[in-house]
């Protein structure tokens, strides 16, 4: 029984890495040219003027969020887009029949979106050595944040994809949620020198612990204490795991 789920897990990972390799110029490419701008506009031109963010340059200092930044957009997306347009053409119905649990479905297509959401992010680091040398505080933290991060927004990309109803619902979340919280989470700036009443607002944002862990990997310096932003995503990796696997075993948004 065990061969046959890993039969199952491993044809839907495959299915969804092939997808993005063979069209690696729509998945892969943009990412990489849009932090490129990223690291020239606000790392040579704003930051010249800005000067140093905690002891580091400010080119230094956003690097780790613009890394983390084009990962989770390409893992959420990923999923979001691959998931939904197996729905809408009604091809995810071959694997609902089938006798494969929603565990290995979820774990399929997650193992799809993480794996391009890593793709991008080294991809992303290889051009910021272009602007910056490498320094790393931590590799243990820098590869544990960024899977972790992986993962999360693999399964936010599972949860939009499942319960989207056409191409719009796709792309809302992304717009106004994805996005929004993505620019609040101190990719830019350090949540340390946010008012009171701001910074209150921002420990609600789970954008907020992933950047701040990501960014002691390379720096050794956080917002949140590293423990807490590991806590922080390990909970709602296993709250959005819960509902896609609720989500699926129930057929919820899946059977007409």
């Amino acid at each position: 029984m065990l061969y046959l789920y890993w039969i199952a897990f491993k044809s839907i990972a495959t299915k969804e890495t092939n997808r993005y390799l063979r069209i690696w110029i729509q998945t892969l490419l943009p990412s990489v040219i849009t932090t490129s701008l990223y690291f020239i506009v606000f790392g040579q031109m704003v930051g010249s003027r800005v000067g140093d963010m905690g002891g580091f340059s400010y080119m230094a200092f956003i690097v780790p969020g613009l890394i983390m930044m084009s990962s989770i957009t390409s893992a959420y997306s990923n999923v979001s887009s691959s998931f939904f347009s197996q729905k809408f053409q009604r091809n995810i119905e071959e694997i609902l029949v089938a006798p494969v649990p929603a565990s290995m479905i979820i774990l399929g297509f997650v193992a799809g979106g993480t794996g391009r959401s890593l793709i991008v992010g080294t991809l992303v680091t290889m051009v910021s050595l272009f602007f910056i040398p490498l320094h790393v505080h931590s590799w243990f933290a820098v590869i544990l944040v960024l899977v972790l991060t992986a993962v999360l927004f693999s399964l936010g990309g599972l949860v939009n994809g499942v319960l989207a109803r056409n191409y719009d619902d796709v792309s809302i979340m992304s717009t106004f949620v994805l996005q929004p919280l993505t620019y609040l989470g101190g990719v830019f700036y350090s949540i340390a020198a946010l008012p009171p009443f701001w910074k209150t607002v921002s420990s609600f944002n789970p954008i907020v612990y992933m950047i701040s862990g990501f960014r002691y990997g390379f720096l050794g310096v956080e917002d949140v204490p590293f423990v807490v932003s590991i806590g922080v995503l390990i909970l709602i990796i296993a709250i959005l795991y819960t509902v896609n696997w609720y989500l699926i075993k129930t057929g919820r948004g899946l059977r007409s």
